[in-house]
């Protein structure tokens, strides 16, 4: 069966998240031979066995995308390996303040979603970028959120950071586009059915649920967040990864520098 994805070779950072785990079933039932990155061999483990429950496969590596030398070795063999890289996304979380207003934030705080997302953002990019591109179209996914464009307080780190991604995005959409490398960007709210909702959304959502005297599934459910949205709900890790395959295929090969908006109209633009 022709799937959209046939034939190319992706690596996903972060695949043993809720995010990148949800990516990959899509990949692959998609026909893509998938390559999964983190830094907990435990979680890509959980989801590799979760794909061939669904009769699929994927291949592991225990990768810190903040150790440069370590993500290019790793991208050098998927190419030696595969013949090279047609797409890449970068799913990694880094767990970072929300909530706290400027006079209490530290410059640590601040700084460390920045540092973390950006850096990571920058060192896979670079490391696939050379596999790339020419006769197969390559194609790099990046993940932002709606912080990058919303004003309100108490999110000064993520919503630089988020910025920051999506500026990187266009920029280096650019910088590859003669190389035949397209760069886009999937801006989602949170993700209200993620698993992780018991590990990463649940720690990063914490305070802003008990400063509303929620549990962090009320608020992502039925609170404020969903409330803001003009869907009135949340986007869902299949829509997320369902348009992270459309945007990865041959099917949407005039869509680059530009971000895709899951924020289920939180904004608008």
């Amino acid at each position: 069966m022709s799937g959209l994805l046939n034939g190319k070779n992706a690596v996903i950072y972060g695949g043993g998240g809720a995010i990148g785990a949800a990516v990959a079933r899509v990949f692959v039932r998609e026909g893509a031979r998938v390559f999964i990155a983190g830094r907990t061999q435990a979680k890509l483990d959980a989801v590799a066995r979760d794909i061939a429950a669904m009769g699929g496969a994927v291949e592991t590596a225990q990768v810190d995308v903040l150790d440069q030398e370590a993500v290019e070795k790793h991208a050098d063999e998927i190419a030696a390996t595969a013949g090279g890289i047609d797409i890449a996304l970068n799913a990694v979380s880094v767990m970072h303040d929300q909530g706290t207003l400027l006079a209490d934030l530290s410059v640590e705080e601040f700084m460390r979603p920045i540092d973390g997302f950006l850096q990571g953002l920058f060192i896979t990019s670079k490391a696939v970028a050379r596999h790339m591109g020419g006769e197969r179209p390559g194609v790099i996914l990046t993940l932002s959120e709606p912080g990058s464009k919303l004003a309100v307080g108490g999110i000064l780190g993520h919503g630089v950071s988020a910025a920051g991604k999506e500026a990187f995005t266009r920029l280096l959409a650019a910088e590859l586009a003669p190389s035949n490398i397209r760069v886009i960007g999937i801006r989602p709210h949170a993700v209200v059915d993620a698993p992780a909702a018991g590990s990463y959304t649940k720690d990063l959502f914490k305070p802003l649920a008990a400063g509303a005297g929620q549990s962090v599934q009320e608020l992502l459910e039925d609170g404020s967040m969903a409330q803001s949205t003009l869907l009135k709900r949340l986007p869902t890790l299949s829509e997320v990864a369902e348009t992270a395959a459309f945007l990865a295929s041959d099917r949407a090969g005039s869509i680059t520098g530009t971000i895709t908006n899951l924020t289920a109209g939180t904004l608008t633009d």
